[in-house]
């Protein structure tokens, strides 16, 4: 592999898990942030001058969110990059404890600011340098208010860094020393579980059953400690929203989100009513691969028109993508290639490498680092698109204060959607033949699957789930019967096999910083694929419109963007049908081809 391919991470801070200038870095931020704490703590009650005192406890409060920022992902980074760094694990627990302190300091802030009175926070809040924290500002006053006293939140922050967040550090460790052994055209090979996901959509059919069940075998073998995680990550806010007096246990992430239960409930019922739209789909799909019904990992599987796929090369992506970017927004592609020429994309295939991917800022910095594994595959192209979507979101945002850019998940997943839509489409326009084409219509179909039918699944094993956890511990094989009986449910029992260790499998369960790590793809994908739409129809005219809207998806609840920007009311039905019939209009084509070609 070419140097190109990983990431330059030494101009950050050169040494990796060893680097001095991260661990001063570190030790700067874990003094000001334990002095940050000990002022909120020991201040008078009856300060001189509430607003000014205030003030500055503000602008202190954005510069550590902005720095505790920059060492979270420095640290995921390195931890990403190699599974088995034991200094990075050590550096990630003490991340962990710098910002159990900082929560707890941040508790006594919001309750400050919750019985400040409305004349002081606007006259704070009219000052010049605290004008543009607004929304961020009256936001953690409206959340403060449903919390509990700042006491008992400072003790809930305390006991997260050895309980909450280790729970979810052991599922990683636990994914971090997964290994399978595999053998293809005569080759034993010892993979990690990222290269295994990538092996199962590169391989024939009879190989992909083959390594589907070496696939579940090794979840099957961790399920029980994948299984203690899970329970006691969920046990964990249990006992926090009881205490709170949250009843819903969807109460939290649709605040994170910034998003209200109607806006959510139209989309699923959207979601719901045009499921079944797919079927013809997997139909075709499993015609052109020679069985009666797609299992569970064929659904995500290349087809093939009788040619064998050839790989796709780094630079034929990083050129691609540039191109078709700039067909769009110069400045996006500009910005896309800037990242591939400072080497901010970890690429490389290896073992060791974290599955999945991710963009990471770096805003002390102001860039952003990018985690892929690159294999050659259409797919691949699509999520490094898809990423440098992310990165570009937080690009357009640089100049704004650091509070004003801090986006909710649901909005981050429509940068990302939006830049894999535009290089998607252009792949299927320049097919060189039809089996080509079908490929790639494939590949944003299954796509489209994944977000109306995947994503509800796992919606709705954690809805469930989380009944059940209420009453008491989820054995391991009730979780398999939960997560089968989601998938059956939300792909219309249309598979021949299932995927009962998906529970397992899936890091989005476990990540502790964001509940219910499912429901904001599909928002993304729906409200990044109306906007699509909107684009296609009034062409390049259309690119500062959208840098307008990314640069307020920190600073406004999503219906009031929607309204703003696009003029859709989330709350009904009309806007989300319009993004299914958009995201779906190419199913009749590929239909048409398969049978064409099969």
């Amino acid at each position: 592999m070419s140097e190109e391919q990983r990431w330059d991470l030494e101009s950050l801070y050169a040494g990796g898990s060893r680097s001095a200038s991260f661990h001063s870095f570190l030790d700067d931020l874990e003094t000001n942030v334990t002095s940050f704490s000990m002022l909120l703590h020991n201040a008078p009650g009856a300060m001189p001058s509430p607003d000014m005192g205030l003030k500055a406890v503000l602008l202190t409060m954005q510069d550590l969110s902005k720095r505790l920022r920059e060492a979270s992902a420095f640290v995921s980074c390195l931890s990403a990059q190699d599974m088995y760094d034991t200094e990075a694990k050590a550096l990630q627990a003490r991340v962990h404890r710098v910002r159990s302190i900082f929560t707890s300091a941040l508790a006594v802030l919001d309750e400050r600011l919750s019985q400040a009175g409305d004349e002081t926070v606007q006259s704070l809040l009219g000052d010049p340098e605290l004008a543009p924290l607004s929304f961020a500002v009256q936001e953690r006053i409206e959340r403060a208010k449903r919390k509990l006293p700042a006491e008992q939140e400072r003790l809930i922050a305390r006991l997260s860094a050895d309980g909450y967040l280790a729970w979810g550090d052991l599922y990683d460790t636990i994914v971090g020393r997964m290994t399978a052994e595999i053998e293809l055209d005569g080759h034993p090979e010892t993979v990690s579980m990222g290269q295994l996901a990538n092996r199962m959509a590169q391989v024939s059919q009879r190989d992909r059953d083959r390594l589907f069940d070496v696939w579940e075998r090794a979840w099957a073998k961790e399920a029980d400690l994948c299984a203690e995680a899970l329970n006691h990550l969920a046990g964990f806010r249990l006992q926090t929203y009881e205490a709170r007096g949250w009843h819903a246990v969807l109460e939290e992430p649709l605040e994170m989100n910034r998003m209200s239960r109607e806006t959510l409930e139209a989309m699923w019922d959207a979601v719901r009513r045009n499921q079944a739209r797919l079927l013809p789909y997997f139909a075709a799909k499993a015609r052109l691969l020679g069985v009666e019904q797609l299992s569970f990992v064929d659904v995500d599987a290349p087809v093939s028109a009788g040619t064998a796929r050839r790989a796709v090369s780094f630079d034929e992506a990083r050129e691609f993508i540039v191109e078709q970017f700039a067909a769009f927004s110069p400045e996006m592609a500009d910005f896309a290639k800037s990242c591939f020429e400072k080497r901010w994309i970890e690429a490389e295939d290896r073992p060791g490498k974290r599955p999945g991917g991710f963009c990471t800022s770096f805003p002390v910095h102001g860039e952003s680092r990018i985690f892929v594994t690159f294999s050659g595959t259409p797919g691949n192209v699509a999520t490094l698109a898809h990423e440098l979507g992310h990165a570009y979101h937080q690009h357009v945002m640089r100049d704004l204060p650091y509070l004003a850019t801090s986006y909710a998940m649901n909005v981050a997943e429509c940068a990302s959607t939006f830049a894999e839509a535009i290089v998607s489409d252009a792949a299927i326009r320049a097919a060189a033949n039809d089996g080509e084409r079908l490929e790639l219509l494939n590949d944003k179909l299954q796509r489209a699957a994944a977000m109306l039918m995947n994503i509800y699944a796992r919606f709705l094993f954690e809805t469930r789930f989380y009944d059940e956890r209420k009453r008491g511990y989820v054995s391991v094989e009730r979780l398999n019967e939960l997560m089968v009986e989601a998938q059956r449910e939300a792909y219309h029992d249309s598979l021949r096999r299932y995927h009962p260790h998906f529970w397992a499998s899936k890091l989005h369960f476990y990540i502790t910083g964001t509940p219910f790590y499912n429901f904001p793809y599909t928002f993304g994908f729906l409200f990044s694929t109306g906007i699509h739409a909107m684009a296609s129809a009034e062409g390049t005219g259309f690119a500062d419109k959208y840098v307008a809207l990314l640069r307020d998806t920190g600073r406004m609840r999503v219906e009031d963007l929607a309204q703003k920007h696009i003029g859709a009311d989330l709350t009904q039905p009309d806007f989300w049908q319009r993004a299914i019939d958009f995201a779906l209009r190419d199913l009749d084509a590929f239909v048409e081809l398969a049978d064409r070609l099969s």
